[in-house]
């Protein structure tokens, strides 16, 4: 049975709020494993983050993985930010280093964590948490080399995270590349690839550029085609069904969807996939 999970971000306006639950309210029939809430970069949304965890979680009934960074917090913050949500009932944490504000290198706090690893070791420390982290099938823009970021990413498992889930990539090859490389160096956690459903070509291009994504020249290309003709968006169901289907062809179990807020053609490709679950009939008089 293929499991599989969003990522959404919280609303930092009323209308973004309304999306938000228009994205909730279209996915959640989809019966998610779990859905994730990212963290602005420097922490920037970090009450927000708080806010749509738990609201989600009480409202839903879904299982919800609140993201946690190690930027702009102390140790104790941090810590103390896991408690809230463990008292609130939420017991999945996605851990990561985290980004700095504006694309500045990464400064620990003086009194933060100064890795992953180490936010990792506490969080597992407390018995409290299952924990997910973040992977890299194209290299880290500040990994020396491809086997840098297998070899991080073992040791973010061995720290305690039970699961890790991909940046997103754009063909399946590369993370099925990636997936033997992580068996060889002994990784035996569940690694998900993350799926990105490209609602704006131009913009997932500069992001791709700025955290090392490998954009292969066709997918370019298509995209600038469509974007022409106006028919950008059936060109990204075609490419992100065809590329989950190669990846569940390989044995692939799970799939994490990044949203964007904007549900509409995560579900299709949901239901092009046939994972969706059949509504059930109604009775009728």
């Amino acid at each position: 049975m293929t499991r599989i999970s969003y990522e959404f971000f919280p609303p930092k306006t009323l209308e973004a709020s309304f999306r938000l639950w228009d994205t909730i309210n279209v996915l959640a029939p989809t019966a998610p494993d779990f859905v994730s809430v990212t963290y602005g970069a420097g922490g920037t949304t970090r009450k927000l983050t708080h806010e749509a965890v738990t609201t989600i979680s009480k409202s839903t009934g879904l299982r919800v993985a609140a993201h946690l960074t190690c930027v702009d917090a102390s140790k104790a913050e941090t810590l103390e930010i896991a408690e809230s949500y463990a008292a609130a009932g939420i017991t999945d944490i996605v851990a990561l280093r985290g980004d700095m504000p504006g694309g500045c290198a990464f400064a620990p706090h003086s009194e933060g964590f100064a890795s992953s690893v180490e936010l990792i070791e506490a969080l597992a420390a407390t018995g409290k948490f299952t924990l997910r982290v973040g992977a890299y099938p194209d290299r880290h823009p500040e990994a020396a080399s491809d086997n840098a970021d297998v070899e991080f990413l073992k040791r973010k498992i061995d720290a305690g995270a039970t699961e890790a889930i991909t940046q997103f990539f754009f063909e399946a090859e590369t993370f099925l590349r990636f997936r033997d490389r992580c068996d060889k160096a002994g990784i035996t956690a569940p690694i998900v690839p993350g799926i990105l459903p490209i609602e704006n070509w131009k913009g997932v291009r500069k992001f791709a550029a700025s955290c090392g994504t490998v954009i292969p020249d066709w997918v370019d290309q298509a995209f600038e085609a469509a974007d022409r003709d106006d028919r950008s968006d059936l060109l990204a169901t075609a490419i992100c069904t065809e590329m989950s289907s190669e990846l569940l062809a390989e044995g692939v179990d799970k799939l994490h969807f990044y949203t964007l807020n904007k549900p509409h053609l995560t579900r299709d490709v949901i239901h092009a996939l046939g994972l969706a679950p059949e509504p059930g009939l109604e009775k009728v008089a």
